[in-house]
């Protein structure tokens, strides 16, 4: 197995661990650091590994030619399972500041996004991420941090307007990646 692979399992198996994290009652106590609970710590601590685990396991495959049929299948699976539970977890905490809709829009172009790479396999098509996937994916990263830690003490709203400009990617990149691919949809209908 590939240091890249094994990278990208670490990640999958931190998931289900943040999860049980936010069922821990003894852990939803306030510990005084940025008015955050002990588990809302530690899943921020974990999100933030997890996510240097993702930039980590991907220099390795390229830089080291260890690009595999199952990191091409895992890596984005645990990419966005990843941040799916934590945009549910904030949801959970903090729905005024991370609503339905909003995570709504992030589920569904990450399934979009995923059933037209399927296509594009299917018809031997490697697909590139786009420049608004690329942004989408740090402005998505930063905001969640920011938010996991209750925004370090500054002021709401500089995690407010982060987290509005990733869905304004995630729904950029969605419509960009749906246009730039309707022949592949196109095809497949």
């Amino acid at each position: 197995m590939t240091t890249a692979n094994k990278l990208t399992i670490l990640r999958v198996l931190m998931i289900p661990v943040m999860i049980v994290l936010m069922y821990i009652n003894s852990l939803q106590k306030p510990i005084g650091f940025f008015n955050m609970s002990t588990a809302q710590f530690i899943i921020a601590l974990l999100f933030i590994i997890a996510s240097l685990t993702d930039f980590l396991d991907g220099y390795i495959a390229r830089k080291y030619h260890q690009i595999t049929t199952f990191g091409k299948f895992l890596d984005p699976i645990a990419d966005k399972v990843l941040v799916m539970v934590a945009l549910l977890y904030l949801m959970m905490i903090m729905p005024s500041r991370v609503p339905l809709w909003a995570v709504m829009i992030v589920i569904i172009r990450e399934f979009m996004v995923t059933g037209v790479r399927l296509l594009a396999i299917e018809k031997g098509q490697v697909i590139a991420a786009s420049i608004y996937g690329k942004i989408k994916t740090a402005t998505t990263m930063v905001a969640l941090i920011i938010l996991l830690f209750n925004d370090f003490g500054l002021t709401v709203w500089i995690g407010n307007v982060l987290f509005y400009i990733a869905i304004f990617f995630t729904l950029m990149s969605g419509i960009d990646y749906l246009y730039k691919n309707r022949k592949v949809i196109l095809e497949s209908v």
